[in-house]
């Protein structure tokens, strides 16, 4: 009995710490992620997201909360999850190369007005990099949202916010959080006063 116990405080208290070591690095990107989006809804853009299995689902997460809503009864936002179309997905994997999925979904559909958010654990998935560098290439505003491998990438793209951790679970539990967050910000800053 003892062993869970000590399971579940020593994973309640690693992820009270990242959350806590990612906000003293992290918080005002989450800010300036918000305001982009803003930005690019106000000039007729869009968010589109990607990821891999987990992160996959949080892209698919991430847009049904701005597609619908999050917290307020507002007006539904753009957003698209590139990774739910399996006829696409497979077809590019097929005909291309798995590290193509994305990245030509961004050629097909993605304008300077757009903001495009890859998501990677590891900060380095070749076909979320490879999708954030095309929309890089057609003007969009890129951010990764990742973990500490992502620092790498700081450089590359407009945004980078990286979880100070390589412990999967972890990140994608911040992850969760920070999209949250940041939905929250989007829907305050366009609708918080209705």
């Amino acid at each position: 009995m003892s062993w869970k116990r000590d399971l579940l405080n020593n994973s309640r208290d690693a992820l009270i710490e990242i959350i806590n070591r990612t906000f003293n690095g992290e918080a005002q990107k989450v800010i300036e992620l918000g305001k982009a989006y803003v930005n690019s809804f106000r000039r007729g853009g869009k968010l589109l997201t990607f990821g891999n299995g987990g992160s996959a689902a949080d892209a698919q997460h991430l847009a049904a909360e701005f597609v619908n809503r999050f917290r307020l009864d507002r007006s539904p936002l753009p957003a698209i999850a590139l990774t739910t179309d399996t006829s696409v997905l497979t077809s590019i994997g097929n005909d291309y190369d798995f590290n193509d999925i994305f990245k030509k979904q961004i050629e097909a559909l993605t304008t300077s007005n757009d903001i495009v958010l890859g998501i990677s654990t590891s900060g380095q998935s070749p076909n979320v990099i490879h999708g954030l560098k095309a929309a890089k290439a057609r003007g969009a505003y890129t951010a990764l949202l990742a973990g500490a491998g992502g620092k790498a990438m700081e450089d590359e793209f407009d945004l980078v916010i990286a979880v100070p951790s390589t412990e999967t679970p972890r990140i994608q539990e911040v992850h969760l959080f920070l999209e949250h967050l940041f939905c929250d910000i989007v829907e305050q800053m366009l609708f918080g006063e209705e």
